[in-house]
């Protein structure tokens, strides 16, 4: 640790828990919970947000939701540093998705801002 840091900095390879309203639990890098906006907010340790002192987010989502949130803010934060000449397998990504979830899994992005 280097003179005049605290204990209580975050890195981006802290681990951090988001929730389901259905009581299951989804451990991911900070760096990857920073792909949501809401959850960026939700995890700044400037902030007096619980979620920053307990590094638990609740997603306000059911559990197949909330795993699809996940599996995209995975995706995402591998994907980021992608030159502009590479190919993303964002069909591989999107076949992964049920039919049935599509709709209120783009309701539930928007609030999370990806």
């Amino acid at each position: 640790m280097q003179p005049g840091q605290s204990n209580t900095q975050s890195s981006d390879n802290d681990w951090v828990r988001v929730t389901s309203t259905d009581g299951y639990s989804f451990i991911v890098k900070r760096k990857v919970a920073k792909a949501s906006g809401t959850m960026k907010s939700m995890l700044d340790t400037s902030s007096s947000y619980a979620e920053a002192a307990t590094k638990t987010c609740p997603s306000g989502q059911r559990a197949i939701i909330a795993e699809k949130l996940v599996e995209y803010m995975s995706f995402k934060s591998y994907y980021e540093t992608v030159g502009p000449k590479e190919d993303i397998p964002i069909q591989e990504f999107q076949d992964r998705i049920p039919r049935e979830v599509v709709l209120e899994l783009l309701l539930a992005a928007d609030y999370h801002e990806m």
